[in-house]
């Protein structure tokens, strides 16, 4: 069994898919490893540790040459995986929804691919959820950029001077993402407050010292989806939501979205009136501005500025955390590979739950249910 990890070739990405803890776990059971030269660079890892941890660190097309599984953070082009075997595993982010090309590039060289996105919310899946593990460190960076770009302190301090006033932070959107940066702005001592549509994380922000903001007057309106994701809202909740963030908005020194919905661009949360009705040197950081963003007018990479407000956003947030980031995503991989790994064949075998969750491509053709019917 070859395992073969290449460098990240999208622009921006500096993770990488195999770390030197994990490439000497995969041996142990037997596989051999084999990374492609300067893999780690960017997420501080040399060719050195990974040559000590016993993966051979090759040119890339020797580290695919008979690959059984190729593991990315991005998937690779398929061009770079001609020398593996016919039928081999790539386990990496596909971004299926919106990379439907690359994925009939999969099917059509017969490659099976498995995204790590699709990874179900289930019980024995947490510790495989790249999703989760990546978001959870996008929402501590988010906060620590908008501190950065913020041109005030963040907790209270009493001085000889006179007192500085908490800074006030808005998190927008209470799922892993959301809750870590919760959690990060009050350990630098903000006052925070919260809002989601799913009213079963009003606990979740209270339980974090946090204040939840929710319509109240609209009822029996959820907008918790399968898995434990957000869905659309419905018009009503949608206008009542928006006169109740208005009015809060307006108020904070920080604002932090991270609202997104599984094949959909990102919903509008904070419109340009909500942008201006907020006091100059105020920061928004959008944490979904890669798919079309939360706030209107934020761009990938690029502090936009209006009304006095500087608007904030990456395209690859956990990105900025690359050492951390790669080594949580390759314990995801690791995790879910030997969870499936069976001793007599020397491989990983998938059951159905989770490898007909993941699998998109096989046999030369799109197999997975939620492309078919999106």
């Amino acid at each position: 069994m070859r395992i073969a990890v290449l460098a990240e070739r999208a622009n921006g990405e500096s993770r990488v898919a195999i770390t030197p803890e994990t490439a000497k776990k995969f041996i142990a059971l037997g596989a051999e490893v084999a990374v492609e030269e300067g893999a780690g660079v960017s997420a501080s890892i040399t060719d050195e540790a990974y040559r000590e941890a016993g993966a051979q660190v090759v040119p890339a097309a020797q580290a695919v040459a008979g690959a059984d599984i190729v593991l990315g953070v991005q998937a690779p082009d398929v061009a770079l995986l001609s020398g593996a075997k016919p039928g081999a595993w790539v386990a990496a982010t596909f971004d299926p929804y919106r990379e439907t090309a690359r994925v009939e590039a999969y099917a059509k060289t017969g490659l099976e691919a498995l995204s790590m996105e699709f990874m179900p919310r289930i019980t024995r899946a947490q510790s495989m959820d790249v999703l989760s593990s990546q978001s959870n460190l996008a929402g501590y960076k988010a906060v620590l950029a908008s501190a950065n770009e913020y041109g005030r302190a963040f907790p209270m301090m009493m001085t000889a001077a006179g007192t500085v006033q908490a800074a006030k932070v808005f998190v927008m959107g209470v799922g892993v993402a959301g809750l870590q940066a919760i959690a990060t702005a009050k350990r630098l001592g903000a006052q925070v407050s919260a809002t989601d549509v799913r009213s079963a994380t009003k606990e979740q922000i209270q339980s974090l010292g946090a204040k939840p903001i929710f319509v109240e007057s609209v009822a029996g309106i959820e907008g918790e989806g399968s898995g434990g994701y957000a869905t659309e809202m419905s018009d009503e909740y949608k206008a009542a939501q928006a006169k109740l963030v208005s009015e809060h908005i307006a108020k904070q020194d920080i604002v932090i979205t991270t609202a997104l919905i599984p094949g959909r661009p990102a919903p509008l949360l904070v419109s340009d009136e909500q942008i201006a009705s907020m006091k100059p040197g105020s920061v928004i950081f959008d944490l979904a501005v890669s798919q079309g963003g939360n706030v209107e007018g934020s761009k990938p990479d690029q502090v936009v500025e209006k009304h006095g407000v500087k608007i904030v956003g990456y395209s690859n947030t956990a990105g900025h955390l690359a050492a951390d980031a790669s080594a949580l995503f390759a314990r995801n991989l690791y995790n879910f590979l030997s969870a499936f790994w069976d001793k007599e064949q020397g491989k990983p075998v998938l059951d159905e739950e989770i490898g007909d969750a993941v699998r998109l491509t096989q046999d030369g053709k799109v197999v997975n249910e939620r492309l078919a019917t999106t």
